[in-house]
């Protein structure tokens, strides 16, 4: 299946309840659609039924939790890897703790 690869609420534009427009495809490729729930839904798990609802289809929650843990795990990494402190406010590890 043809994925976006960081589909993420700020990559999206809505007018009403209508979906116009998705940008930054640079990181789309062949891959698990679940991955995309995931990462559209991370910081925003109040709102996984209803993507789920929208979705269509029989969705595993538990695989949707393992592709939030997979790219969250990804992003410390690339941040680290980047110079920059995961744990930064509004970072990967601050949003992470917000959660527990």
């Amino acid at each position: 299946m043809f994925t976006h690869g960081d589909l993420q609420v700020t990559h999206v534009f809505v007018d009403g309840d209508e979906i116009t427009g998705v940008i930054d495809w640079s990181e789309a490729a062949q891959g698990d659609a679940l991955f995309d729930l995931a990462t559209l839904t991370l910081g925003h798990e109040e709102r996984l039924g209803d993507v789920v609802a929208g979705y269509g289809t029989d969705v595993d929650l538990d695989v949707i939790r393992a592709w939030r843990s997979l790219r969250s795990l990804l992003a410390v990494r690339w941040l680290v890897e980047h110079g920059f402190d995961p744990s930064s406010p509004g970072c990967e590890v601050d949003v992470l703790r917000s959660r527990m």
